[in-house]
């Protein structure tokens, strides 16, 4: 199977005001849009209730990677599973019952994500390995764009290649990637990857999603 590499723009940094088009510059381009919801509970920040969501979903003209970083994921998920998001990732701290939670989303039809926060440790979760599509390291603490990405959390990516293995399941990495971090997120082992500030702070985002995508794949050569 040939390697794959994803880009999914976060629009955490786009333009609120003029979401439409923002999203529209990159959509070509993109593999999904990458769309942070975030409840000032789970994480400090506030960006989008459901239904302000769920018209973003309606209205994109790609698939949705919604990033869920709320709490009672378990009631929450399924919600964007059932209003067809492509894919919809709770994180392990937020959620009771993982593995229901994981089989819902993916009965609902969306691929179903678990994400971890930086302190958080993957082996506690490697055996939801079969009930997950994408594993998400985060490379900040979830909450904010903009931050420095977390060389540290390379040790994780790693060791969550080897739990993945053959399995068909996406590595993604959020946080602070741009086309210099990219390089070293994908040396470890990830192929799926959310960049915000890189992107939207660009003079032409969709030619920062190809150059990403472009970087990604001279790495993989």
């Amino acid at each position: 199977m040939a390697f794959e590499v994803r880009i999914t723009p976060s629009i955490l940094n786009a333009d609120f005001s003029r979401l439409n088009d923002e999203i529209a510059r990159i959509a070509d381009v993109s593999d999904l849009i990458h769309l942070d919801v975030m409840d000032d509970i789970f994480v400090p920040n506030f960006t989008f209730d459901f239904e302000s969501a769920s018209q973003i979903i309606k209205n994109c003209p790609i698939g949705i990677d919604a990033h869920l970083m709320v709490a009672n994921a378990d009631q929450i998920a399924p919600m964007y599973a059932e209003i067809g998001c492509a894919s919809v990732t709770v994180h392990a701290e937020a959620t009771v019952d993982i593995s229901a939670t994981l089989k819902k989303i993916r009965t609902l039809g969306s691929r179903a994500g678990l994400a971890l926060k930086p302190q958080t440790h993957i082996a506690d979760y490697a055996d939801f390995a079969d009930d997950v599509d994408m594993f998400l390291i985060m490379t900040v603490e979830p909450g904010f764009g903009g931050q420095k990405f977390m060389t540290e959390m390379m040790d994780k990516v790693r060791a969550t290649r080897k739990i993945i293995g053959d399995r068909p399941i996406w590595l993604q990495v959020d946080g602070g990637i741009s086309l210099e971090t990219i390089e070293i997120a994908l040396e470890a082992g990830a192929d799926t990857f959310v960049a915000g500030s890189a992107v939207f702070n660009a003079e032409d985002p969709a030619h920062m999603v190809v150059s990403l995508r472009q970087r990604a794949l001279d790495m993989a050569k």
